[in-house]
Order: structure tokens, then sequence, then C-alpha cells
């Protein structure tokens, strides 16, 4: 039984989705493990997060960069590497979850083995384009 304030069995607030199985990436990093790149995306519509499976081949780098805005979850599933971040690099495997603040400066490197790890943020808004201002 539900009511104006709760939504009924398997149904989320207006506009959402059920919850769902959405990937499984332990199986996606193991049949993708010579490919780099995005893996996987979150695409489900009226989302509040974004979410991506990426993988470093082996030896491979996202170099030191800032975001500026987001704040975000890096959850390595399999592989390793090292997260490269001051005042020194921190080795990750598998289980590691890091936590990258906006502002800060970090970079990820793959191991021999490769790496792959899930992101998580909050969803960016898209581009609007906006009226121009009358006179």
């Amino acid at each position: 039984m539900s009511d104006a304030h709760t939504p009924a069995a398997g149904q989320g607030p207006a506009g959402a989705g059920a919850p769902q199985v959405v990937c499984d990436t332990a199986a996606l990093a193991a049949t993708a493990a010579a490919r780099g790149g995005a893996l996987w995306r979150l695409t489900e519509p009226g989302r509040q997060l974004d979410a991506n499976l990426v993988r470093i081949r082996p030896g491979e780098a996202v170099p030191a960069h800032v975001e500026r805005d987001l704040d975000v979850l890096a959850l390595v599933v399999a592989g390793d590497g090292t997260l490269g971040t001051e005042p020194a690099p921190q080795p990750l495997t598998p289980g590691s979850l890091v936590w990258l603040p906006h502002g800060a400066a970090r970079s990820l490197t793959a191991g021999v083995n490769g790496m792959t790890y899930l992101t998580v943020h909050r969803r960016r808004p898209g581009m609007r384009i906006q009226p121009r201002p009358g006179p």
C-alpha cells in the first residue's frame, strides 16, 4: 500500500527508474583485458550520478590533472597501479577505494597487468543554450 508520499513497491521517486543491476564489473574487466578506455558508462535517464568503468592498459597512465568541480570516488576492480598524489604516490590493488577531492592534483598509472576501475561522481549538467537577453 502506498500514499502520495510513499512510492509503490519497486518504484522510485517520480522520474526515477526501478533499482537494477547495470553492470557486472568483474566480468567486463576480465573479458576486456586488452582494451583500454571506457568499458561502460551509466546512461540511465533521470540519474543524478555519472559512473564509468575504465581500463588503463599495462604501463599506460591518466596524466596528472586537476578536476576543479567534482569529487570522484574510484574503486579498483582488477589489476593494479599507482595513484600519483602529494605527498607520495600510493599503490592501488583490487578493492582499493580512492577519494579524489575536487581541486586536488592526481594521476593514475597502470601496473604490469593493467588496471580497471569504476568512477562515480555527481552528474555534470548538460550544456544549455541560453537565449540572449533582450535590449
